[in-house]
């Protein structure tokens, strides 16, 4: 457990909970208030990968336009969270509710069709497919929409990424890394997903594409999506989290404000080596 010496807060079912502070990016954040109503909830979540008991009691809240940051060392059940969100795992128990509705142990592609998009770490890409043809399995994520409808969500994720037009004819799997990162989060995207459950999505990259990535993500965060982030690049993640958690043997451990240093700093001691 982390030290309460480290903050001074009150201690609540044995989370701390640390003092708000002002947004840093309170545009980007306009529809995050504690009066909105809550769009992701997570009570008491376990998981098991056969004998290993991975997540241990998570509990989360997650609201329109808000970005809450998920960190903590490898292996502590942050990406187990997130493919438990996403109905990628069946082994759970406890509670995840999403806009009000019971999700746990639905169906990945139910889930999806709710409004839930998961973009993986090792993002997906379907082989033998044009980086068009990835974009249009995309759009099976909200099926029933006009042909117009359509042809405007894959124009609106090349207008967000210029370089998957200039790549549409060629094969997803050949392009380099960065241009695939953006093909995953764009094939999301055109399913016009509400909440945004987004895996480690600058691991390896350029640091010119880290910087669209995370630009990316401030505009979604303005345009009222909720992202629930895995980053590992902490530092460059505490621009754009309205909210901070620490993760430790797949228990919450830690909760704070985005935009405290005092909470950053927490934050940083929780998950050091």
């Amino acid at each position: 457990m982390v030290s309460g010496e480290w903050w001074s807060a009150s201690v609540s079912n044995g989370v701390p909970k640390m003092r708000p502070a002002k947004k840093l990016f309170p545009n980007h954040s306009r529809l995050t208030t504690h009066h909105s109503p809550i769009m992701l909830e997570i009570r008491d979540l376990h998981s098991h990968y056969g004998f290993s008991h991975i997540l241990q009691g998570v509990n989360l809240t997650l609201r329109p336009g808000e970005c809450l940051g998920l960190f903590g060392r490898n292996g502590v059940g942050k990406t187990t969270t997130l493919r438990a969100i996403a109905g990628w795992i069946s082994k759970i128990s406890g509670t995840i509710s999403y806009e009000g509705k019971a999700i746990g142990g639905m169906a990945p592609n139910a889930i999806c069709r709710l409004g839930i998009g998961f973009v993986p770490e090792d993002r997906r890409i379907f082989p033998g497919l044009t980086v068009e043809e990835n974009l249009k399995l995309g759009l099976m994520q909200t099926p029933g929409r006009a042909r117009g409808a359509k042809s405007a969500a894959i124009e609106r994720a090349y207008a967000l990424f210029p370089r998957l037009r200039q790549r549409r004819g060629q094969m997803g799997t050949t392009l380099s890394g960065g241009e695939q990162q953006m093909l995953a989060i764009a094939r999301v995207l055109v399913g016009e997903q509400k909440l945004l459950l987004i895996d480690e999505p600058t691991e390896g990259l350029a640091p010119q594409i880290v910087d669209e990535i995370f630009a990316l993500m401030v505009r979604l965060k303005a345009e009222g999506h909720a992202i629930l982030l895995v980053e590992q690049n902490v530092k460059r993640a505490l621009q754009i989290t309205d909210r901070i958690c620490a993760m430790e043997r797949g228990r919450i451990i830690l909760e704070g404000d985005g935009s405290s240093q005092a909470d950053r700093d927490a934050l940083m001691k929780a998950i050091a080596v």
